[in-house]
């Protein structure tokens, strides 16, 4: 699911399209995008804290969907994520 967001956010940045919320934070630029990534950060913190599962996993989809659209908008790919992760798991 993750890799078909981020094509799917790809595809906004590169055919933007009236009205998509996605495009309505590309067009606000990288500050913008990565101060809702904190604020969905710190949403996280309070569900896991204080909330339910279901409050837990919405915010948790939520901090994933923006961290999508910074890294899109940062020219980043899960594909350099999990290049940098596989990088550090190996044993030395």
């Amino acid at each position: 699911m993750l890799d078909q967001l981020e094509a799917i956010i790809q595809d906004r940045k590169s055919n933007p399209k009236p009205g998509s919320y996605t495009n309505t934070l590309f067009d606000k630029g990288p500050n913008k995008i990565a101060q809702k990534v904190g604020e969905e950060a710190t949403e996280v913190i309070v569900a896991a804290l204080g909330q339910g599962r279901e409050e837990q996993i919405g915010e948790l989809s939520d901090l994933f969907y923006h961290t999508l659209v910074l890294m899109a908008q940062l020219d980043l790919s899960l594909a350099d994520v999990c290049a940098e992760l596989e990088r550090r798991h190996k044993p030395e």
